[in-house]
């Protein structure tokens, strides 16, 4: 088990907090701390591969006849 140091409090305006609780109704999250979790994770992840190196030009033709054979181009 973490200890309580290995979480931090963020403060967001009580509004947002109450849209959110309604946003995630049904939606399978147990609260709107996991919803904002998954949400900031899902966005630090997208910026970690925005940083990696763009796609060679022999990937890219990869890629494409890849997409193409499955039916996508």
């Amino acid at each position: 088990m973490g200890s309580s140091s290995d979480k931090v409090t963020i403060k967001i305006p009580r509004p947002l907090y109450d849209k959110l609780s309604q946003v995630i109704e049904g939606a399978g999250y147990n609260s709107v701390t996991d919803f904002v979790v998954y949400v900031l994770r899902d966005i630090a992840s997208t910026h970690a591969l925005s940083e990696t190196e763009p796609y060679t030009e022999a990937e890219l033709i990869k890629v494409k006849e890849r997409l193409r054979s499955l039916g996508y181009l």
